[in-house]
């Protein structure tokens, strides 16, 4: 069975989750170190999402939810969904992504974000069966 948490303290099996799990999502991102992770899980403004397997209590995904607020609202965006290889299919990205999507809701956000590749076929086919709408809208990215 997989329970969702919010990861508020920071050890060295959170720090070995995210070693393993970040290569899975990107080959030129650095998994992020122990003061990276102290500074997301302590921010009022996110919340750092663990999906962990209550068996033998490891980390098989993450999501990060970010908040902002614009003069239209607070507006809610969901980044960096990782599930590890070995538990996809087993429902995984989609309990992180409701738990994420309820806490944006509780928070009072306006709308949920999200991209994703469209080479990531199935987290696309997830994203749309929990009743995410694909945008006409151009992304942007200016790397610094």
């Amino acid at each position: 069975m997989i329970h969702v948490t919010e990861i508020i303290d920071i050890d060295d099996a959170v720090v070995a989750a995210f070693d393993r799990l970040v290569p899975q999502l990107s080959k030129s991102s650095p998994p992020p170190d122990v003061d990276a992770l102290t500074d997301i899980a302590g921010n009022p403004n996110s919340l750092l999402l663990a999906a962990k397997d209550t068996e033998t209590g490891t980390i098989v995904g993450t999501l990060t939810l970010a908040f902002y607020r614009i003069p239209t609202g607070l507006q809610a965006r969901i980044e960096d969904v990782i599930v590890d290889g070995d538990a996809r299919g087993r429902g995984v990205g989609a309990l992180l992504t409701e738990v994420a999507i309820d806490k944006a809701r509780a928070a009072g956000a306006k709308t949920v974000g999200l991209t994703s590749r469209p080479s990531r076929e199935a987290a696309n086919r997830l994203y749309t069966r929990l009743g995410f709408e694909q945008r006409e809208t151009n992304v942007y990215r200016y790397k610094l």
